[in-house]
């Protein structure tokens, strides 16, 4: 399946623990269910012009909800975290660790 780039990264992740990855130079983001390492790394690469070292893919799995009587789930989603070559940001990032 042939995605653009935009495509690809939906959002980034904003946790304590994403940015506290920051500092080894490793970001997280939402991705595509579809995406694969291989175009994560060429969406990453054209959008942030830095170079990917590492990409790895975890899928977040959905988990149960219940307000009183009524069941639910929330949804699971796919999250990759890709780090980037020594002395390389991704300038998205820097506004919160400040």
């Amino acid at each position: 399946m042939s995605l653009h780039p935009n495509e690809v990264l939906l959002a980034p992740v904003v946790s304590e623990k994403s940015y506290s990855l920051i500092e080894d130079r490793k970001y997280s983001f939402k991705v595509h269910p579809n995406a694969h390492k291989t175009q994560i790394r060429q969406a990453v690469e054209q959008l942030f012009d830095v170079h990917v070292e590492r990409v790895n893919i975890l899928k977040v799995q959905a988990k149960p909800k219940r307000r009183g009587l009524i069941k639910g789930t929330r949804p699971g989603w796919k999250k990759a975290i890709v780090q980037v070559r020594e002395g390389e940001t991704i300038p998205i990032f820097e506004g919160a660790q400040a």
